[in-house]
């Protein structure tokens, strides 16, 4: 059954200046659970500045981020709790291995009863299985994207903002993203994601918006 309608992100009067330039005009909306947003523009519009304030890299100039009531800047711990980020260029430790990424990030979360059976799992729906004691250094790049979806899918969330999460996967691998984002979307969660591709974009956008120098236009 699809969950829906519960608002599980919010952003009010959200700004982001670079001292006269404005990267991010104040902007309001809203999330809801059991919702799939795409979020569209050319270079430079100021996508990844939203989604970097939304997720708490970037501190915003104005306005308040909620992720289920809780204020990602003033109540941290509780909003990062429910809200996971994969960004385009996902960062990882030298010193651990793919799985022990993910072990790590499950415990980090506090989910990491029956860890095995879950990393196993998303492994192998994504094709890491074999290479799971590999260093991400030794991986390529679609296969490090990959392994940062992974870190995200392996704990708990009700919100998850993903930075162009296709760009470099094979269309197998856009397949299996995209059959995972209908099936968290299914379950409840609030996703919102940007892409330069239709085929994404027509397949997982029940809203897509679209941002312009700044300004994030209303929802198609």
């Amino acid at each position: 059954m699809k969950l829906t309608n519960s608002i599980v992100l919010e952003a009010r009067q959200l700004s982001r200046n670079y001292g006269a330039f404005h990267a991010l005009y104040e902007t309001d909306f809203a999330l809801t659970s059991g919702k799939i947003v795409v979020l569209t523009g050319v270079n430079g519009a100021g996508k990844t500045t939203l989604l970097h304030t939304l997720s708490g890299l970037l501190r915003p100039s104005s306005g308040t981020v909620l992720v289920e009531g809780f204020d990602l800047y003033r109540d941290e711990r509780q909003a990062r709790q429910r809200l996971a980020f994969v960004p385009d260029v996902p960062r990882f430790y030298t010193e651990l291995t793919a799985w022990e990424h993910l072990q790590f990030f499950s415990r980090a979360f506090s989910a990491a009863d029956n860890f095995e059976i879950k990393a196993e799992k998303i492994l192998k729906e994504f094709n890491l299985w074999d290479a799971r004691d590999l260093f991400p250094h030794h991986y390529s790049r679609g296969m490090r994207l990959k392994l940062g979806i992974l870190m995200a899918l392996i704990r708990p969330f009700r919100v998850l903002i993903l930075d162009e999460p296709a760009s470099a996967l094979d269309p197998e691998g856009i397949g299996l993203l995209v059959n995972k984002l209908k099936d968290l979307r299914d379950q409840g969660a609030a996703i919102l994601l940007t892409s330069h591709s239709q085929e994404i974009t027509s397949q997982l956008g029940d809203e897509v918006w679209q941002m312009e120098q700044g300004r994030l236009g209303k929802p198609q």
